[in-house]
């Protein structure tokens, strides 16, 4: 059998903090993580969503071996040094089905979406919470995340992604520079782009940093085709002539000819009209703008970006949408995840909103952060935006923005957090059951070995499973002549 200060180990990739007043998680620690290419790392883990500790603990915890331990004790693979953590705190089991997220019967459990499990098959994003630590669940790619602090700062000599662009208005970690690394390829070419995300990702904050880093000296004209009236389309963008329509009493040149060597970013492409549709592919295949009532195309040198949260390629099918323009707008594509998918920009992102509101000097409590973690933000970062002007405003001037200064959605999503999970959760895994009981409900020492080996020596974790008190356990272990010391080492 394994001693208990074996399992879950690995030797020489332990993540355990240095001593109390020191920032545990070094340079160094995280310059020995392996240097994998993101789409390549099959590896899962926990990435760090918010600690109060989150300068002592690792940013990235990858799930390299069969069992990852974790608890407050330093030889468990995951040290969190907290109160709210028990010594050995539960584990983490890589099996066929998947990563199987274990409680050894910790004081104060396993929060997995704000639900209280004993084990529970981890999905793609899962949020967990161990103690008064907030941790991403992703199924791939976990080495790449290592170099990117909860605080926003980035261990460069350590960064898997350096994509050279100084001028970038988007905020995030690895994620965003895995996009970012794509856009710097295509951002000097005549490549036409398509973003495409959800509303409120900052798909226009894309389109600008392509316009920056492409360095084109023309302006950066921007369109909301979704906002205006089909018949009002054609003449913003293309322009007129004077008499052309009623009240056209002067020529106007419009956003194509006004984004003369510069970039034109159509939002909401997918809601154009179609006969917008076909001047904006005459723009693209023969560098030529016709505008309403002229009778001779005009030249323009433009750059096309523009963004959807639709699906191009169904409005293609059903015929609302050309065939010939999608293929012109799509040499490059672009995708922005939704906040949910990487809730370890939460933090960075309140940060920087709180600068832009000034208001650099405030801090947030652990509530508000739980909060933010299990908020499901449909809105994205554009709704974090204004959920974190909102706290502003309500903490009047507070050194501290709570868990009261946040939107009454988000406050609501906590609603029985802590609660166990309902009877159809995921079962306990085989090999994670407890093991059959002696006669009359007392172990064997076999099986009481067993289960003080599984739980690190907790008294109180294996008078639970066995429901007994923690001084029948004691009088079992007198019985037996067991050590407890050797379970805890």
């Amino acid at each position: 059998m394994k001693s208990p200060r074996d399992f879950g180990r690995r030797p020489g990739y332990r993540f355990a903090p240095m001593s109390s007043g020191q920032d545990g998680w070094t340079t160094a620690s995280i310059e020995a993580i392996p240097a994998i290419e993101a789409t390549k790392d099959p590896t899962p883990g926990f990435v760090l969503v918010y600690s109060r500790l989150h300068r002592q603990l690792p940013s990235a915890v990858p799930f390299a071996s069969e069992v990852t331990s974790f608890g407050r004790e330093p030889d468990n693979l995951l040290c969190i040094p907290e109160a709210a953590v028990s010594r050995y705190h539960g584990r983490v089991e890589s099996r066929p089905d998947g990563c199987w997220i274990v409680d050894n019967g910790s004081t104060n459990g396993i929060l997995v979406n704000g639900k209280r499990i004993a084990a529970h098959l981890l999905e793609p994003h899962d949020v967990v919470r161990i103690g008064d630590t907030l941790v991403r669940f992703a199924d791939r790619g976990i080495y790449g995340y290592g170099a990117y602090r909860v605080d926003g700062s980035i261990v460069e000599s350590a960064r898997p992604i350096r994509h050279g662009l100084p001028e970038c208005p988007l905020v995030g970690g690895f994620q965003v520079d895995q996009l970012l690394e794509r856009v710097a390829k295509v951002a000097r070419t005549q490549l036409s782009v398509i973003v495409t995300g959800e509303s409120g990702t900052g798909k226009e904050l894309v389109a600008k940093t392509v316009h920056l880093a492409s360095g084109r000296g023309g302006a950066f004209q921007a369109i909301n085709c979704a906002a205006l009236p089909a018949n009002l389309i054609e003449s913003e963008l293309f322009g007129y002539r004077k008499g052309a329509f009623t009240g056209a009493s002067s020529d106007k040149p419009g956003l194509v000819k006004a984004a003369h060597r510069g970039t034109l970013f159509l939002d909401e492409i997918g809601d154009m009209p179609s006969e917008a549709q076909a001047k904006l592919l005459r723009v693209l295949q023969e560098r030529q703008v016709l505008p309403v009532g002229a009778t001779v195309p005009e030249p323009v040198d433009v750059r096309v970006v523009c963004a959807t949260h639709r699906n191009l390629e169904e409005l293609v099918s059903s015929g609302s949408f050309r065939g010939d323009l999608f293929a012109r707008l799509r040499e490059f594509t672009a995708h922005l995840p939704p906040l949910r998918e990487r809730r370890e920009d939460l933090h960075p992102l309140v940060r920087h909103f709180l600068t832009k509101s000034g208001r650099a000097d405030a801090t947030v409590s652990l509530p508000y952060m739980v909060g933010l973690a299990h908020y499901g933000w449909p809105y994205n970062v554009r709704e974090l935006e204004s959920a974190v002007k909102l706290s502003v405003a309500l903490s009047e001037g507070r050194p501290e923005l709570d868990l009261v200064h946040l939107p009454e959605p988000v406050r609501q999503c906590l609603q029985g957090h802590g609660e166990k999970r309902g009877p159809s959760a995921p079962s306990l895994p085989p090999q994670a059951a407890a093991p059959a009981r002696g006669g009359g409900g007392t172990p064997s020492e076999a099986e009481l070995r067993e289960l003080l080996s599984r739980h690190r020596g907790n008294i109180a974790a294996v008078g639970r499973e066995l429901g007994k008190e923690r001084m029948q356990i004691h009088r079992w272990l007198k019985r037996y002549d067991i050590d407890v010391s050797d379970y805890r080492a």
